[in-house]
């Protein structure tokens, strides 16, 4: 197998403060144009953790804390990439939301539920409807 066919591993953030959720908008990869976490790929020998808060803290500046393992996903909807993605649960500790990375996301904001709609990457989108079952009722709708 190639080396660009192998799966790899994605580690995505869901960051709730006050009831809302941090947001933004891919650009210029797989899913662009679609809502996602913050995250990005694991690194040789990187712990779930210590990947949740480099890429959070990367991508748009926010510190999180009580960082946890939330789901675990296996990821095909962008064959012929594969990906075993790795949802994590944080808090905000601090920070305003920045785009650090313009070249990669439109936006960083903080969204309430109700206005998180579709386009949303796919680890995304399962995380979120696993998020609601699981905390509070909500729906996730399709524009």
């Amino acid at each position: 197998m190639t080396e660009e066919l192998k799966p790899k591993v994605g580690v995505g953030v869901l960051i709730v403060k006050d009831g809302k959720i941090l947001m933004s908008r891919r650009k210029n990869a797989h899913g662009s144009g679609q809502l996602a976490f913050p995250g990005g790929h694991l690194e040789n020998l990187e712990s779930f953790e210590a990947c949740a808060r480099r890429e959070t803290l990367e991508e748009c500046g926010v510190e999180i804390k009580n960082v946890r393992f939330f789901m675990l996903y296996n990821m095909t909807a962008y064959a012929p990439k594969h990906y075993v993605h790795v949802t994590m649960i944080a808090d905000w500790a601090s920070g305003e939301p920045a785009n650090l990375e313009p070249d990669k996301s439109e936006f960083f904001k903080w969204m309430d539920l109700d206005e998180i709609r579709e386009p949303m990457f796919d680890s995304a989108r399962v995380s979120l409807e696993h998020y609601c079952v699981n905390n509070w009722p909500c729906f996730i709708d399709s524009v």
